[in-house]
């Protein structure tokens, strides 16, 4: 039987549907990404910590969950928005149902909303906190919701190595990474040593590595002054790689702003331009910060989005850092073979 559950805005919209995944509440920034497939890996992306998601393609979960496509053991999000979630999936590597993942992983979903009207909101105003409950819940309850820790939330806590036999290494600073960043890496034939995200300069230095990658992740870049101090420290040490969140603490390390976008970059279809050659690459974000142009005072912008002009990348030559916003794991077939990571690789040769 079905059983009716609301979504309620900060604003005072309210909208019925139903519940499926783990019966409870849930509060948490209402965001929205536009992925027609990869809703398993929306589940598992770090970077969703603590916002409830909807998904603006309408069907969900028609070829289930695999678990050797999840970004990461643990599902990070609030909670999950979609306006049909598919209940008999077709695909023989399925391993069980959207609605059996929720349910085991905790995480609240609701369906039969109209996620076009949802999405249209967050266009308007912008991301909203929101709340799933078995009432309609009050505007006040809202008010007082907000994201904290959320790279201490999803960091991981042990060192791991990867590809151990390798000629080239880095350290990969993890503030919130999906398995396939790392998988990236290790791809490209360098040894990866993963590190929590707080893991001290003087002990990232000591592990001897060629260089060093700073991860994407979640939350206000802004509220981590012990990580972009941190950075400050490795600055200039050695060749470095920053991806989303690494990108905004390199920025903020050497003076630039950052400020809340409206909506955020979320889904697998942003253009980014390079504005070394001018051409476009269809690219895989999801940030709700971005660098305020206006405030980059040293070093070169070099990619920018086509949809809203904002800072997608900047390279510090000077100190051997390629800093872009977007995931070159998922970027389109056009950047293959990756220039970028083929750049940074070049950097690392030049070690020692």
């Amino acid at each position: 039987m079905k059983q009716k559950v609301y979504l309620t805005l900060a604003n005072g919209k309210v909208f019925c549907g139903y519940r499926f995944g783990a019966d409870a509440d849930a509060t948490g920034e209402l965001v929205f990404t536009t992925g027609m497939v990869g809703y398993d890996k929306v589940l598992t992306d770090p970077a969703f910590y603590g916002q409830i998601v909807v998904q603006t393609f309408p069907l969900i979960g028609n070829y289930g969950v695999i678990a050797s496509e999840l970004e990461n053991e643990k599902t990070r999000l609030a909670a999950y928005v979609v306006r049909e979630y598919c209940e008999y999936p077709s695909n023989f590597r399925t391993e069980e149902t959207l609605d059996s993942y929720l349910k085991r992983n905790g995480v609240v979903g609701i369906y039969g909303v109209d996620t076009r009207e949802l999405a249209s909101i967050i266009r308007d105003v912008g991301a909203i906190q929101a709340k799933i409950s078995s009432t309609p819940a009050s505007v006040e309850e809202l008010a007082a919701c907000k994201v904290k820790d959320a790279v201490a939330a999803v960091s991981i806590k042990e060192v791991s190595v990867y590809n151990e036999g390798a000629e080239k290494s880095v350290a990969f600073v993890d503030y919130g990474a999906k398995e396939s960043a790392v998988q990236f890496w290790v791809n490209q034939g360098l040894k990866v040593v993963r590190v929590p995200a707080w893991y001290p300069a003087s002990e990232i230095l000591a592990l001897g590595t060629d260089g060093i990658i700073l991860s994407e992740g979640p939350g206000n870049p802004a509220e981590n002054t012990e990580l972009i101090a941190t950075i400050q420290e490795l600055i200039g040490k050695k060749p470095i790689f920053a991806v989303g969140l690494g990108m905004q603490m390199t920025a903020l390390a050497f003076g630039a702003r950052v400020a809340k976008m409206k909506h955020g970059h979320r889904g697998a279809n942003q253009p980014v331009k390079y504005l070394g050659s001018g051409r476009v690459y269809v690219s895989t974000q999801n940030h709700g910060y971005e660098v305020v142009k206006e405030s980059v005072q040293k070093g070169e912008i070099r990619f920018i989005n086509v949809n809203d002009g904002g800072v997608e990348g900047i390279e510090y030559a000077d100190e051997q850092i390629i800093s872009v916003q977007f995931s070159p794991e998922s970027c389109s077939a056009a950047l293959e073979p990756n220039f970028l990571a083929q750049a940074f690789i070049a950097k690392l040769s030049e070690v020692r």
